[in-house]
């Protein structure tokens, strides 16, 4: 595929996404072949979170155990975690989320607060949380990570965050791949939803819940992960074993041990996305052919790891798109028409996008109608719109009653006085 297929599709996503920054690599044979930027300034030497790949070195360092004969894959976490309320799980089921156990540990949310000790998150999650039994469902959990993480380390009579480093990461030579940020890294936002204003994220030490998405890494770091996903290595896992991981564990049909499975048109690409608030990450690498897609972010929402991976690894070249800008102000003028309109019952959200209100039709999930200021008039700079005057209809005591262009009108509930 041309490299300039590969920057078109990275530049129309964060255009449409609104991704402050966004750094992206293609892999082939399994080598880096192409990586690109868009929005911010970025490398792929610039740490950004990798959030839930994590739990895929988490495994590994379970999965190793369980090749050296330490545990079993149908051992009872209680086996190693004697106080855990969640005892009756099996390691299979933590690794493959059919544990049952709740999505979150108890407690504020971890990802945005500062982490606990090991016996804390344990007292905490005393089993009454389940939402359902061992092994009858599909169910995302981030603390079977953290009880995941707890039992290597146990096994080990070692720091979990001291067996990555010796265990995955030196071996892979990802020697930018670390627990904390270590510069250059990226800071991490959140995109308000209306303003398109940058809002920075909390960045907490997790703690016991680090096996779940600790650690930072670069495109380059992650480019090499998918390599080991794709080709193995010896030094970390036998390639059984890696192919194991890569078979979905039922009731599941798109999560292994550890590994996320996503169908495409050459195949399966397996690996894994990540978020964590104010990032997010995806790697995703196809065994057979060896060609995948590694991919950061810096913002909380906006960003779908399997949708971009998809696109770059496909034949379709979207043209050329206007950058996603952040919002540093929001004009008087504007800022008061932010939000809900409706013109009878059809829905548009109004946002401030790249100095223009932008018009969403809430049900075609598209761009409608954009407007901006032209000679003290608020003129239609795209859609049905384009070239009318925009007014507002305001009530005697200032407030607006209705937005009105071309006849037509806008308010801010449905029919408010009936069709």
């Amino acid at each position: 595929m041309p490299h300039d297929h590969y920057q078109a599709v990275l530049d129309r996503y964060q255009a449409e996404r609104r991704l402050p920054s966004l750094v992206a690599g293609v892999l082939a044979g399994p080598e880096l072949v192409w990586s690109g930027t868009a929005g911010a300034e970025t490398t792929a030497d610039t740490q950004y979170r990798i959030g839930s790949i994590t739990k895929t070195i988490t495994a590994i360092l379970v999965l190793q155990c369980r090749d050296e004969g330490l545990l079993d894959l149908g051992d009872p976490i209680g086996r190693f975690l004697p106080e855990s309320g969640y005892g009756s799980a099996t390691v299979r089921d933590l690794l493959a989320h059919t544990s049952g156990m709740q999505s979150e540990p108890a407690g504020p949310w971890w990802e945005r607060s500062p982490g606990v000790q090991v016996d804390e998150l344990i007292a905490a999650n005393d089993g009454s949380g389940a939402v359902f039994g061992p092994g009858e469902h599909y169910h995302y959990s981030n603390l079977g990570y953290g009880l995941l993480g707890e039992t290597v380390a146990r096994l080990r009579g070692r720091s979990w965050w001291s067996l990555v480093q010796e265990m995955v990461l030196a071996p892979l030579g990802m020697t930018r791949t670390s627990y904390s940020p270590v510069a250059p890294y990226a800071p991490g936002f959140s995109v308000h939803h209306l303003q398109g204003t940058l809002t920075e994220e909390p960045l907490h030490d997790t703690g016991s819940m680090a096996p779940a998405g600790q650690l930072w890494g670069t495109l380059d770091d992650l480019a090499r992960f998918a390599a080991f996903l794709a080709g193995g290595d010896p030094g970390v896992l036998a390639e059984r074993t890696l192919a194991e991981m890569r078979q979905p564990v039922p009731p599941a049909l798109d999560y292994g041990l550890g590994i996320r499975l996503l169908p495409y048109a050459e195949g399966v690409l397996v690996g894994h996305t990540g978020s964590m608030p104010g990032f997010q990450a995806a790697v995703f690498v196809d065994p057979r052919t060896k060609s995948g897609v590694v991919a950061f972010t810096n913002a909380t929402t906006g960003f779908s790891g399997p949708e971009l991976a998809l696109a770059l690894l496909g034949d379709h070249t979207p043209g050329a798109m206007e950058p996603w800008r952040p919002t540093t102000d929001v004009p008087a003028w504007a800022r008061e028409l932010l939000g809900y309109w409706h013109w009878g019952n059809s829905a548009y959200e109004v946002r401030w996008h790249n100095e223009r209100l932008e018009w969403r039709d809430l049900a075609r999930g598209a761009v409608a109608e954009q407007f901006g200021l032209r000679d003290e008039r608020m003129v239609g700079l795209a859609g049905y719109h384009h070239g009318e005057t925009l007014h507002v209809v305001r009530r005697d005591d200032g407030s607006i009653d209705h937005l009105e262009c071309a006849t037509f009108a806008y308010t801010r509930e449905p029919y408010p006085d009936g069709p």
